[in-house]
């Protein structure tokens, strides 16, 4: 058995963790996506440049990243629109649950050793894991 490096996702990691402390220390911000786009939809004057910055720069990164790269972008899903709808809308309110997602928990408050951000993380991989298990074995 052989082991290589997924050197992408490695070079990716380390781009969201140079990011996100960037972010934190120079302006004092968590880089949490649900609370960048919670703040784009509710704006407040002095908060909405740098989330609409983050934004446009995620978005425009994801793409060339991947044009770059040459990845594959799924066009078409094995789900309805109505289920693919419904699980958008179950993630947004677990997000707004555990007070944050997966960015804003596993990357930022692990990172700062936050015991709310470790269990939340934990729950969310938990819940993952039970998901794939059910949806695979009993479905």
């Amino acid at each position: 058995m052989s082991f290589e490096i997924p050197w992408e996702s490695l070079f990716g990691g380390v781009l969201l963790g140079i990011s996100a402390t960037l972010l934190l220390l120079m302006n004092g911000k968590i880089a949490g996506i649900s609370g960048v786009l919670t703040g784009l939809l509710t704006p407040k004057s002095k908060d909405y440049s740098w989330r609409l910055l983050f934004f446009v720069g995620m978005i425009s990164g994801g793409m060339l990243g991947a044009t770059a790269f040459g990845a594959h972008i799924p066009t078409e899903f094995a789900a309805s629109t109505g289920m693919v709808a419904l699980a958008g809308l179950l993630v947004g309110i677990g997000t707004k649950l555990g007070n944050g997602c997966t960015s804003g928990h596993g990357i930022c408050g692990i990172g700062r050793l936050s015991v709310r951000s470790i269990v939340a993380t934990c729950v969310f991989m938990l819940v993952a894991a039970l998901t794939v298990f059910v949806r695979l074995y009993l479905l």
